[in-house]
């Protein structure tokens, strides 16, 4: 196993709160409850162990206004997290290592992807399989055996009821963390991964769809400051992007990357950079948005000048892009279309700056939003993407136009929507009941 994984000594805080002589075994259950639910939390958000993440994990966690909580249970808290903290800080003195081996591996694979240039979504998926599998080995020389990764491996197709694309993903990130990591040459898992068939998407009727466009507009109305309201009495800043997203086809992280340049509004198109399979493509910009995208624009302007005269960093850009034109993350036609409202830290560089609109919090608003409006579906952002292509179908655009606007490689993943379409182009059976 390389230097990155055995390095120093290993100090376990479980087991050494079970040890710990300055508790009662009440007192010491409750430490370990609040212990495991800090770490959970902690290694969630990929927070590193210390104060910060303690205090991070005290405001969001404990003292919401949602969760029910007694004064002796906060006491204990506090004592179970000081108690932690203070292990911290003998750890660092005797200069051990206070990591779990999940974490361990996490952080092992997150340094092999950044070596290899992975994109940070990719590290974070492989680094929390090497975790899951880390706790699947349960010690540092199952976690180099290639049998125990198959056995994990078998696990996962055989009990875990998951899809081929996951089991696949599994796959993957194991044979990274042994080539890159643990720098097996060529390890073979003797694993067969299981087709589990496509899967009929979920999509939306066209007056579902605009049932979900309004109750967007109606949430987003309550919760805009009054000073606000005046200045957007039209669509808000969610609904916006899911017309967007519906009109145009877009996955989720296509949609929230778009730049001010991808837009085109004069000759009607969206742009796609670096789509699946890092590839780009053109699809088609609703007219009926032309007006309110080019008010997007321009309240992304406002921010963009704020930014500039805040003397900020430039938004992101692709590492050779970056590195070929300095200069260009300060300009406007490389801000974000939908920027975020807070400024944040590059989770990569540690950079200051602004980022796009949370993928996470847009999607959690289409979903609140859907409920609300009576759509009993499961509905996700990318029912909308669903939806467009369905709809395109149903209206009578050919079945190879709708696979270039999505951007699918093969024209067979395109034909799931056949089996969710209705008309001509989609089932045409009417039910002999309705003939009768």
């Amino acid at each position: 196993m390389t230097a990155t994984i055995t390095r120093k000594t290993r100090w376990c805080w479980r087991k050494d709160l079970a040890e710990f002589r300055g508790l009662t075994d009440r007192e010491r259950e409750g430490f370990l409850l609040v212990l495991e639910w800090f770490e959970n939390f902690r290694l969630r958000h990929e927070m590193p162990a210390g104060r910060e993440a303690a205090k991070a994990f005290w405001k969001s966690e404990v003292t919401r206004e949602d969760r029910i909580r007694e004064a002796w249970q906060l006491e204990q808290w506090g004592d179970a997290i000081q108690w932690y903290l203070n292990w911290l800080s003998a750890c660092a003195e005797a200069g051990a290592d206070h990591r779990s081996l999940p974490e361990r591996l996490r952080s092992a694979v997150h340094s092999a992807g950044a070596r290899r240039g992975l994109a940070l979504r990719t590290k974070q998926c492989y680094g929390a399989w090497a975790a899951r599998y880390a706790v699947f080995a349960g010690d540092e020389r199952e976690v180099m055996r290639v049998g125990t990764a198959t056995r994990f491996l078998t696990s996962v197709v055989d009990d875990e009821d998951c899809a081929y694309s996951t089991q696949k993903q599994a796959l993957n990130a194991l044979a990274f963390f042994f080539k890159y990591v643990l720098e097996v040459e060529d390890p073979v898992f003797a694993v067969k991964l299981r087709d589990t068939g496509t899967r009929v998407p979920v999509v939306l009727s066209k007056p579902e769809t605009q049932k979900l466009f309004n109750e967007l507009k109606v949430q987003e109305a309550k919760a805009m400051p009054a000073k606000e309201k005046d200045q957007e009495k039209s669509h808000g800043r969610y609904e916006l992007a899911a017309r967007l997203q519906y009109g145009a086809g877009l996955r989720l992280t296509e949609l929230v990357r778009l730049r001010i340049k991808d837009v085109d509004l004069e000759r009607g198109m969206v742009t796609v950079r670096c789509g699946k399979g890092d590839k780009d493509r053109v699809t088609v910009l609703p007219q009926s948005l032309l007006g309110e995208l080019a008010k997007q624009i321009e309240r992304a302007r406002e921010v963009w000048k704020g930014d500039r005269e805040a003397k900020l960093a430039g938004v992101w850009l692709p590492g050779a892009m970056a590195r070929k034109f300095r200069r260009a993350a300060e300009t406007f036609e490389w801000f974000w279309l939908f920027p975020a409202r807070q400024i944040s830290v590059d989770p990569e560089s540690g950079i200051r700056r602004r980022h796009h609109m949370h993928s996470k919090v847009y999607n959690e608003a289409i979903k609140r939003a859907a409920g609300l409006a009576g759509i009993e579906k499961r509905v996700t952002s990318h029912a909308l993407r669903h939806s467009f292509a369905t709809h395109l179908l149903e209206g009578g655009t050919d079945l190879r136009s709708i696979q270039d606007l999505l951007g699918h490689e093969d024209i067979s993943t395109t034909e799931i929507y056949l089996h969710v379409a209705t008309g001509a182009n989609g089932l045409g059976v009417v039910s002999p009941l309705d003939r009768m």
